[in-house]
């Protein structure tokens, strides 16, 4: 019994001193003005940390994008009709079973975007692909997308239209 006592007894004085020591801090903090700009320095510092760390991570993951992107563009694409068909079946599939998954983003981006740079109209299946893709690799493959001039998305500036201005004439 006089081991429950000694446990309970420990137990309240460290409670006690948590408690002493959070009234304490509450004070402190209200009432010292030198403590209040300190407490939001470093509050300031954490936060800019968190920022740039932020910052050099989402650096880090262009530069692999790029990398990979570049990869993809070495490894060539195929040029038959056949090739390219089972080429985009194959990078699809690839695609979606590494999204199931979740852990290569990346991955499943360039696969995706291997399978762009193949499907005769690569407009519409950026449009299946916002509907079906989860949205961190859509992001991904939209870096991609951007970092490839030489994939047509086709735009509207208006050739069509100026085309169409020189018939009627």
């Amino acid at each position: 019994m006089r081991t429950s006592v000694l446990v309970a007894v420990s137990a309240g004085t460290v409670l006690t001193g948590l408690l002493a020591y959070a009234a304490y801090f509450d004070h402190k903090r209200q009432t010292d003005p030198e403590f209040r700009k300190s407490l939001k320095r470093n509050n300031r510092r954490v936060a800019k940390a968190v920022k740039e760390e932020a910052e050099a991570h989402g650096a880090q993951q262009r530069e692999e994008i790029k990398k990979a992107v570049q990869r993809a563009k070495e490894e060539g694409f195929p040029v038959d009709l056949e090739e390219k068909e089972s080429y985009f079946m194959t990078q699809v599939a690839k695609g979606e079973g590494l999204c199931a998954e979740g852990s290569e983003q990346i991955e499943a981006a360039i696969a995706f975007y291997k399978a762009l740079k193949v499907y005769p109209q690569p407009k519409d299946l950026i449009s299946i692909y916002d509907k079906t893709v989860p949205k961190e690799v859509l992001e991904i493959l939209a870096e991609m997308v951007a970092m490839d001039p030489t994939l047509k998305l086709g735009s509207f500036t208006g050739e069509s239209a100026g085309a169409s201005a020189d018939n009627v004439e």
